[in-house]
């Protein structure tokens, strides 16, 4: 491996645990999700040497990878409950309301519509580029992000939830 292929490697890691994360739900089994790709990776670099960024392709390893696995343990483990991320940094009250608020709204969405979320809307990849991740038409991607905008809009201003009152 090269110093322009470790680098590049190195770079994508954090897009690569963001994206995990959002896979499995759990920052454990996301670490060893990211610890298998980056090791699938490592093995089949050759075949991206052109590639400046190699986000989607890890993104593509890692969304196999979690198929795989999901499909293998889905008759054997019963789904686990899932963690809160960790908070990165100190916020008020209100904002952190609001931020729990969000990241609630988009744990109750669909595993397609987090995923499409997550790649379109964080890691601000293509859609053409999402559906090859995903293994999905263009225009199906595109329907699951305006229906997933749409539901996590909805969840996130529905009347269920608490509203603050502004004390005097």
């Amino acid at each position: 491996m090269s110093d322009g292929d470790d680098i590049r490697l190195q770079s994508a890691i954090p897009a690569l645990r963001r994206y995990a994360r959002v896979l499995t739900r759990d920052p454990h089994q996301a670490d060893d999700l990211v610890q298998d790709c980056l090791e699938r990776a490592l093995t089949r670099l050759h075949q991206v040497r052109g590639r400046p960024d190699l986000r989607p392709w890890l993104f593509t390893l890692a969304h196999h990878l979690h198929v795989s696995q999901w499909r293998r343990l889905k008759r054997l483990v019963p789904m686990a409950e899932t963690t809160v991320p960790e908070q990165v940094q100190e916020a008020d009250q209100t904002l952190h309301l609001e931020w729990q608020t969000v990241a609630q709204a988009f744990d109750r969405l669909s595993d397609d519509h987090r995923q499409v979320l997550m790649l379109v809307g964080v890691e601000g990849l293509e859609y053409g580029m999402v559906a090859e991740i995903l293994g999905v038409p263009i225009g199906t991607v595109m329907s699951r992000l305006s229906r997933a905008r749409s539901a996590l809009h909805r969840l996130v201003e529905s009347e269920d939830r608490p509203r603050l009152r502004r004390v005097k």
